[in-house]
């Protein structure tokens, strides 16, 4: 009996290293390039372009604009991505809110996912005046706001610029809730750019898992976009965009303004969070203070006016992905308060 326990269990072994061996050699397949405005890449739903000007040159900005599935209820939100992401990362929360009744508007900033990547220095205050742009094409002149990571910075600087239009600002797993630059050292766009360049497949794939508590399958697309662009026929103009928005969120902080936000304001994230700008270019001393979330988030919440903090176990930077109920759950009951 022990000796076919044994048996078995060598067996069980050699299938399971063997199914690593070929998800390992299938993470590793040829990918197709990927050109800047993501020609023939799929959106969740149809994609608009509002045609804008920025510093004298013309420029798209790509949008998803999702009417209500469910009974309508009259009311708009507008979802910002992140730094290494585009619009395509919300499907989840865009169907969520479109059949709780909301009109779910869903842009990519200039730089990012489907819109322009013209080689200009990128500013919060340029983003949120697109931002109001695109609001007032759309005939909306109050929104829920909702925002992860660095969209959770421009959602921020949109609530101080316009806030007449802003009725209620969720920021999810919000960078910027302290500043970089009393902990990192400077770095010139040149250096920046040549360290985007040398990521291979292996390290951006390292990269995107770090955003996770729990890694599955569906959320390899994400990577994959990102070295897809190392493949195209602009992969320069992607890591000087990199660049750019790595020095926007380096250079620019919001944390000093979040007193003056008057919006009702929940800022939730995970327990297992520690995403930071420029983690990889200070000593791990340092790095071990940087991006603590379970004390940002209370503190952040407590600088704002009519601010709450809510924090999530047992989940990363992109709870909206990685635990897509506990998420909307929290989303909704803010929503609807």
């Amino acid at each position: 009996m022990l000796d076919v326990l044994k048996s078995r269990l060598i067996h069980l072994i050699a299938a399971l290293l063997l199914f690593s061996a070929l998800s390992a050699q299938a993470s590793q397949e040829p990918l197709s390039p990927l050109d800047v405005t993501m020609e023939g890449f799929q959106y969740p739903y149809p994609v608009e372009y509002l045609a804008l000007t920025m510093e004298g040159q013309p420029v798209r900005m790509a949008y998803m604009d999702v009417a209500p599935a469910g009974t309508p209820n009259g009311r708009n939100v507008l979802l910002l991505h992140g730094r290494n992401f585009g619009g395509y990362y919300w499907e989840n929360t865009i169907r969520f809110l479109s059949d709780a009744g909301y009109r779910v508007v869903v842009p990519d900033q200039i730089g990012f996912g489907k819109s322009s990547k013209p080689d200009l220095g990128l500013s919060f205050h340029a983003l949120a005046h697109n931002t109001r742009l695109l609001l007032e094409h759309l005939g909306i002149s109050r929104t829920e706001v909702v925002a992860h990571s660095m969209g959770g910075m421009l959602a921020v600087r949109f609530a101080l610029m316009f806030p007449g239009k802003v009725e209620k600002l969720v920021l999810e797993s919000p960078i910027g809730l302290e500043d970089y630059r009393l902990m990192v050292p400077y770095a010139t766009n040149d250096e920046l750019e040549r360290e985007s360049a040398a990521m291979t497949r292996e390290s951006i794939d390292r990269f995107y898992r770090s955003y996770f508590v729990r890694w599955r399958p569906e959320f390899q697309v994400y990577a994959d976009v990102q070295y897809r662009w190392t493949l195209g026929p602009e992969a320069g103009r992607i890591h000087r965009t990199a660049a750019h928005s790595y020095q926007m969120a380096y250079e620019q902080p919001v944390v000093y303004e979040l007193p003056l936000i008057r919006a009702k304001t929940l800022i939730v994230g995970g327990d297992a969070d520690r995403t930071a700008i420029g983690r990889n270019r200070v000593s791990s001393e340092v790095r071990a203070t940087m991006g603590r979330f379970t004390d940002l988030i209370p503190a952040a919440a407590r600088e704002i006016h009519d601010g709450t903090a809510a924090i999530l176990p047992d989940i990363g930077h992109i709870a909206h992905l990685e635990a897509p109920e506990k998420f909307h759950t929290v989303l909704l009951s803010f929503l609807r308060r």
